[in-house]
């Protein structure tokens, strides 16, 4: 994989283009190298799979305790409108 060689004030200036791209960094200080930046991919769907597993694990626990989820949004509903509702004096 080819290695791109930059100085550090324009890494510095172009750090989001760095990050989104996949190509490692050189980051140069004076002409020498004083570090890379090596750019990971992979790790979103890796944390996609690992929400999916969490989502169905806890499908599975509201099932096994029979959680009426259209009861539990409509609670959590109910109680966000009366949070933001102005209390009246001397509540």
């Amino acid at each position: 994989m080819e290695t791109v060689k930059v100085g550090m004030r324009e890494f510095r200036a172009d750090l989001a283009e760095y990050i989104a791209s996949s190509t490692p960094v050189a980051i140069t200080r004076h002409g020498q190298t004083v570090g890379y930046f090596i750019p990971t991919r992979g790790q979103g769907e890796a944390d996609l799979a690992a929400l999916k597993k969490a989502s169905e694990t806890l499908d599975k626990l509201l099932a096994a305790h029979s959680v009426d989820i259209e009861a539990i949004v409509t609670e959590f509903k109910t109680a966000r409108r009366q949070a933001k509702k102005p209390k009246a004096l001397g509540e």
